[in-house]
């Protein structure tokens, strides 16, 4: 299955990395490279991109669409969670320019057998990288009650979390959960027959929050916004695309903590702390897509760009 995947919010995204020539920018999020090639081709003779992506499948396709580009293109198979680390190794202390492109991609939700969708009936996995051991079937079958109505609560912001998680429990003390459509039938026996009418798929939000623990997506998240900001040159700039509001919540917050790292009381005459914004966020509200890009890709619906400039 070939790699296809339409990046979103890709014109608004390049505008705001405001790409200098020589610069050396960071896509950590690599997926089919849509957002690397605009941005390699804007590269000069000094500039570089380093791509990161987890994804087996995406290194494949990356590789081969940036290929013609040479020397100015790094991929690299890791989390962009290790962004600092393969810089180090990469002898680049500052970068001009990183952008996130998160949530799952088309490929991996069009692709049955990674068991992403809730559509198709295939093994429940969810990996997003297939060296991990750990999978989706892992989680539905061995989390306690407890621990899949706070994942359910927490990361899918489920309405029926509690009776959804004791549905799931209930089912297992009789068969292993195997595929997306054992649980997707668990769900539905889960939920009041009024609630499954015209709210979407009544599994969306049990397979987002699965997903999200399997993969760490938001601690991944947290735990590197501040490092990406501090690996700035002064003037670049970090873009985030998110998909849900918990995503944008913890962006919209740490842009706003580097902004205004000041932990002062507010009536202190001055501050005190010594702690120094390190740039200022450009985008006061989040860009979301036009009109012609809803209708041409339907998967942008509930995206938003965020960008942070450094100091």
């Amino acid at each position: 299955m070939e790699f296809a995947h339409k990046s979103v919010l890709l014109e608004e995204t390049i505008d705001n990395l405001n790409i200098k020539p020589d610069g050396i920018y960071v896509d950590g999020t690599l997926g089919g490279a849509g957002h690397s090639e605009q941005i390699v081709k804007r590269l000069g003779e000094g500039g570089r991109l380093i791509g990161i992506d987890q994804d087996e499948d995406a290194i494949a396709a990356a590789s081969k669409r940036l290929e013609p580009y040479g020397d100015k293109v790094t991929i690299v198979r890791d989390n962009y969670q290790n962004f600092r680390r393969i810089l180090d190794e990469l002898n680049i202390q500052k970068v001009d320019g990183i952008l996130l492109d998160l949530g799952v991609s088309s490929y991996q939700l069009d692709n049955a057998d990674r068991g992403f969708t809730y559509r198709v009936d295939a093994p429940l996995d969810m990996r997003m990288d297939n060296r991990q051991t750990k999978t989706a079937k892992d989680i539905v079958n061995d989390y306690s009650e407890a621990e899949l109505f706070r994942i359910l609560k927490d990361y899918g912001e489920e309405r029926y979390a509690k009776s959804i998680a004791y549905h799931i429990c209930k089912y297992r003390e009789n068969k292993v959960i195997e595929t997306t459509e054992e649980l997707n039938d668990i769900i539905r026996g889960s939920i009041p027959a009024k609630a499954r009418n015209g709210q979407g798929h009544p599994s969306k939000q049990t397979f987002q929050a699965i997903r999200i623990e399997l993969n760490r997506e938001l601690d991944v998240l947290r735990d590197s916004i501040d490092g990406m900001i501090a690996s700035l040159n002064p003037g670049g700039r970090l873009c985030i695309i998110t998909f849900h509001s918990l995503e944008d919540r913890i962006v919209k917050l740490a842009f706003r903590k580097n902004e205004n790292p000041c932990i002062c009381p507010p009536n202190f005459p001055v501050c005190t702390c010594g702690r120094k914004p390190l740039g200022k966020v450009i985008t006061r509200k989040p860009i979301i897509p036009g009109e012609r890009e809803l209708e041409e890709n339907s998967r942008s619906k509930s995206s938003k760009l965020r960008v942070f400039e450094a100091i």
